[in-house]
This record gives structure tokens, sequence and C-alpha cells, in this order.
């Protein structure tokens, strides 16, 4: 049993953190937001008032945060409140700088660091099926094999400090511009009088094959568990497949990567956002492309 200062108990934070529970582990929570640590009580996690309380006496501590801002912001009182001995990892989904910032807080400390941003959802972080992309050292990735295993189910060692933002952020423009080629072939489809399950029948089994099709397929009826049988409800909402996007275009542009496909997806999410779909599934881009296709 590995004792756990978990801080961030929203959507994704909160049930990462009450799978901790069930796997045996001792985790304290904190959160801003009073109805989170309430919920998280409920889950087995012992709800505390300040940051420093949640990661008194701990051996590790896990964020999951919104942006590079509020990560470094809560590492700096982190290394200031905790012996070098303690193991650092954050899985938000952040910028390359700040995590490469975020490692160099704790090794100034002397802590061992992770970057560990997941992929799956809060279906994923609910069920323990997280993919977890790891950077830091090996050593810190072995020692914290156990407490990875208790929220996900696949658990990869991307390389050194930043590697697992990397292969996030990498991922995630492979997803949006996936879901995008996706759903104008659905639009193409209706136009030329194509029924969904044909299209999907073809393409799920040719060279059109991918992830956005054949598990979360943006139109009703192929595949009963996407969003798209739920009116849209998210799994992994517009807004943040758009902060994923824009950091794919900041690393891009930082690197010297040439991703014009990347930017034309960002684009197109920010127009998807900007008309009030923030907290629809990212899959309803398509209704996007329907009224695009119906102004011509």
């Amino acid at each position: 049993m590995t004792s756990i200062g978990f801080i961030g108990l929203g959507h994704m934070g909160g049930p990462m953190a009450a799978n901790l529970v069930k796997a045996g582990h001792a985790v304290k929570g904190f959160d801003l937001a009073q109805p989170l640590l309430d919920q998280a009580s409920k889950n087995g996690v012992t709800a505390c008032t300040s940051l420093a309380e949640a990661v008194e006496d701990v051996d590790t501590v896990i964020t999951m945060l919104p942006a590079g801002k509020h990560v470094l912001s809560v590492w700096q009182e982190l290394v200031a409140a905790v012996p070098s001995s303690t193991l650092l990892i954050d899985c938000s989904t952040i910028d390359i700088d700040s995590a490469r910032k975020a490692h160099e807080l704790a090794a100034g400390k002397g802590c061992p660091s992770l970057d560990a941003p997941v992929s799956g959802g809060t279906g994923g972080a609910a069920a323990g099926t997280l993919t977890f992309m790891i950077g830091g050292e090996q050593q810190a990735f072995a020692d914290a094999a156990p407490i990875f295993q208790a929220m996900g189910k696949k658990i990869i060692h991307c390389g050194g400090a930043s590697a697992g933002q990397a292969a996030k952020i990498c991922n995630n423009m492979i997803l949006g511009i996936s879901m995008i080629a996706v759903g104008e072939a659905f639009v193409l489809g209706e136009k030329l009088g194509l029924s969904h399950q044909a299209l999907f029948d073809v393409a799920s089994v040719s060279s059109g094959q991918c992830w956005s099709l054949t598990t979360y397929c943006p139109v009703p009826g192929p595949v009963p568990a996407s969003p798209a049988n739920n009116d849209y409800k998210p799994g992994f909402a517009g807004a943040l497949m758009l902060k994923d996007l824009k950091l794919s275009q900041e690393a891009a542009a930082a690197s010297g990567a040439t991703t014009p496909l990347g930017a034309k997806a960002a684009e197109l999410y920010q127009m998807f956002n900007d008309i009030g779909h923030a907290d629809t599934d990212f899959s309803g881009i398509i209704n996007l492309l329907r009224e695009k296709s119906a102004d011509l």
C-alpha cells in the first residue's frame, strides 16, 4: 500500500483517486471545489482542507490540473512542503515547457518526478482503463508502476522528462484530424445517398479504418457505445480537444515542425467551440461539417 496525496479531483482526478482507494492505497485529496471534495470523500478519499494537509506524510503526490500555469503554481508549493524522497506525478495535459519546468522544480528539491498525461476520457477514468504516457527517469517509472496499474490498463514509458506530454500532444493531434476526416466522409456519404451503416461496414474493414471510426463513430448506430448515440454527451469535450490541438500547434511552432492538418483541425475546433459546442463531445464536429455543407 502506498500513501498518496491527490491534488485536483475533477471529472478525471476524482475517479482516478477513487480507483486508487479501491486498489488499497491510502489517498488524501484536495480540490478548491467543495462538492468535488465531498464526492471524493464518499469514494473513500480522505478530504483535506489544504494542499499542505493533503501532502503531509505521503510517499507520492499526483496532480491532475487544467493547465501548465496551475501545475507550476501547485508544484512550487509541493516542493516547499514535501521531503526530497517524495515521488511527484503530474497527470495533467499541459505544454511541453511547463512540463519541463515542473521536472526542474522537482529535481531542485531532489524529488523523483514523472509527467504522465492520460488518454481514455472520463469513461476510462471511471473504469480504470486509462492509457498513461509517461516521461521521466526509468527508476521513477518502475517505482510508480503499481499506482498507474490501479488507474489504467496501458502504461507506456515514452522517454525522459516531458516525453509523456509530447506523446499525448502528438496522439491527440492525430485524433482531432482523424475525427474530422471520418466526419467529412459520413457527410459526403449522406450527400451521395449512402447509408451510415454501409459506409461503416466498408471503411471499418478497409484502408479507412481508424479508432475515430470503429470505436468512436460520429454517427448514431454503427457503434452503440459512441457519444453520437447519446446526443453527443461528452466523453471528451470539444473544449478539451481544442486545448490539446492548441498545445500541438504551440509545440510545432517552438520546434519548427510543419503540421498543416493539425493547424486546420485547431481552426475547425475553435469554430466548433465558438458556436457553443465547448461542452459537446468532440465527435460532434460532424454537425459543424453538416452545417457548412448546407451553406454551400
